[in-house]
């Protein structure tokens, strides 16, 4: 064999080798040894099945896990004993942590009562297909209170807007919406709202026949509409004007005449004085005036 072949085979091959060795350092070093994951474990109450709004969370409901100590939840629980018996206001799925915000405190009922905020109210109004929107008031929507009756000062029945944007805790005993999105035919509905507007709901409800109108979620704004009377549905109120505008006007009537100055007569001139002089057996009776002038007597 050629020695010249030989040596450029065997200086190839040391070539090959030495790139080998480089690139095979280069991928260890890279790679390393596997970082150590942290140690530092702690526990963390987990939900052991889905909890629903309004439940009591009872021992088999939740269970605990270790997690690492950087990755806890904000609002978290390290001991099954702080959420025992605590009602649920939001929905917790399954292995969920379960944080202090998804809990009312412990005591504060069961069902609806821990969803109602501090300071608001649940009222119970009695709903139909109608009423109800043909069962599309689904709890977590907001609607509109209408009232229909004949108020004190008016001369037929009419319906005005007396709540807006108010929210709805349930419909019925169902504080969730259906999984599906299904129509909820329910013979009541539970709002939320604040104490005066359960006076208001209460009153219309006595007094007249409430309507509940659908809103958007996101529709905030509070509109001002004037109410309608029956009479205008029928165009009483443009038949009214119209009359107005026909009836004829009645003539202004003439400016009085200036008052007339009277001249009445001077009044008499007073009585002169008199002065009764008496001269022994002679009596005089004297006038005295400036225009009569002194010293006339009259006997």
């Amino acid at each position: 064999m050629d020695r010249r072949f030989l040596t450029v085979l065997g200086v190839s091959l040391l070539f090959a080798l030495v790139v080998s060795s480089i690139f095979y350092q280069m991928t260890s070093r890279g790679s390393g040894a596997p970082r150590k994951v942290a140690s530092n474990t702690v526990d963390l109450v987990v939900a052991a099945r889905p909890l629903s709004v309004g439940t009591s969370v009872k021992p088999p409901d939740v269970k605990v896990i270790k997690v690492a100590d950087n990755a806890f939840p904000k609002g978290g629980f390290s001991k099954v004993e702080e959420v025992i018996d605590r009602p649920v206001i939001s929905n917790i799925l399954l292995e969920e942590p379960i944080l202090d915000g998804r809990l009312a405190a412990r005591g504060s009922g069961l069902g609806l009562a821990p969803v109602i905020p501090v300071g608001m109210r649940a009222v119970t109004v009695a709903v139909n297909d109608v009423v109800g929107v043909a069962g599309f008031v689904l709890p977590g929507m907001r609607v509109d209170v209408l009232v229909t009756g004949t108020p004190p000062d008016a001369r037929g029945r009419m319906t005005s807007t007396v709540l807006q944007n108010i929210l709805v805790l349930s419909a019925g005993a169902n504080m969730q919406p259906d999984a599906k999105g299904s129509a909820m035919r329910e013979a009541n509905v539970t709002l939320l709202v604040t104490p005066e507007q359960a006076e208001i709901i209460t009153l219309a409800g006595a007094e007249g026949r409430i309507q509940l109108v659908l809103r958007n979620g996101s529709d905030q704004g509070i509109a001002k509409p004037p109410g309608r009377q029956v009479a205008e549905l029928f165009g009483g109120v443009r038949k009214a004007a119209a009359a107005e505008e026909s009836r004829p006007r009645p003539r202004p009537a003439a400016p009085p005449p200036p008052p007339v100055a009277i001249q009445l007569p001077p009044p008499p001139p007073p009585p002169p004085d008199e002065v009764v002089v008496i001269r022994g057996t002679e009596k005089k009776v004297e006038v005295v005036g400036i225009n009569q002038g002194a010293g006339k007597a009259r006997p």
